[in-house]
């Protein structure tokens, strides 16, 4: 092959994305670039109804974040949340991933589609059903179990807890279908054998699969972290805006409230731009270990 041609085919797959690199570029980099403008400057309400110039704060606002006692609390608050969401996502999600390779097809058609329907629920909807079945006077969940008039979001845990169970509900269907179709790739002579060899189906998962689905489990587990480190919508409908007094506050929620309930939009972009930096990092982290699952393939 020439030089040319090989320069050539180089440049064809960019070709192909330019139509959509221009318009993520649209959608993305103004949006990102006056997040990171506004963070640089002193934006309040004043400023937006254009009564006074704006002025120049350099990193004053990040100082101010970092300085605040309350955004380390809420950066915890929102690791911690993150972390005990994936986990739980992918236990259920691997556990019911598991149950499908063991039921007939009919079980598990009527489980793929439980499943398809809670992921594609809308937040919003999903949220709002959730807060009904675990209503302390109409819920019936309170009902079921005995707790009388226990209310779910009055507590810091409680709430947390409740937020998360929604969360698990609308993202388990992705670890199960993305690990059920790796189940499916494991040849069944290594499986015959585990069986043979009087391996538990726990010991099968734990050293037969498990090694086996790595690559899957990890590609899972960072998007799951991208996701679950910026929810919004289920803490913000569940809890009423982040629970009493900021108890059930996460960072996304935390900016929301600095830039249009405090009216501190340049406080609120400081907040966003950490988001984007912190987020930035998992997704270079993911993008390197798809990299090397191809290199590998």
């Amino acid at each position: 092959m020439t030089s040319t041609a090989l320069r050539r085919s180089r440049w064809t797959p960019w070709l192909y994305l330019l139509p959509a690199l221009v318009l993520l570029a649209g959608l993305l980099v103004y949006p990102i670039y006056q997040l990171g403008l506004i963070s640089f400057l002193e934006y309040t309400q004043a400023q937006v109804s254009g009564g006074e110039p704006t002025s120049f704060q350099g990193f004053g606002n990040y100082a101010a974040l970092f300085g605040d006692a309350e955004f380390w609390r809420v950066l915890l608050a929102t690791v911690l949340f993150a972390a005990a969401c994936v986990l739980a996502t992918l236990l259920v999600g691997c556990a019911l991933a598991v149950l499908l390779t063991r039921v007939r097809a009919l079980p598990r058609l009527v489980l793929m589609m439980a499943a398809l329907g809670a992921w594609a629920t809308p937040a919003i909807t999903g949220s709002t059903v959730w807060v009904f079945l675990f209503d302390p006077d109409y819920g019936p969940v309170n009902r079921v179990l005995g707790l009388g008039d226990f209310s779910w979001t009055y507590g810091q845990y409680s709430a947390f807890a409740l937020v998360l169970l929604e969360v698990v509900w609308c993202s388990f269907p992705f670890v199960m279908v993305t690990v059920y179709a790796g189940i499916r790739a494991v040849p069944a002579e290594v499986l015959e054998a585990a069986a043979l060899d009087g391996a538990s189906q726990w010991r099968t998962w734990r050293s037969v699969l498990a090694p086996i689905l790595r690559p899957i489990l990890v590609v899972v587990t960072i998007q799951s972290v991208i996701w679950d480190f910026k929810v919004f919508t289920q803490i913000y409908v569940m809890t009423g805006g982040g629970g009493i007094a900021g108890q059930n506050l996460v960072l996304n929620v935390y900016a929301y409230q600095k830039a249009f309930a405090s009216s501190q939009y340049s406080l609120g972009s400081a907040i966003g731009v950490v988001m984007l930096l912190i987020l930035l990092a998992v997704t270079l982290v993911y993008l390197r270990i798809v990299r090397r699952q191809g290199e590998e393939l």
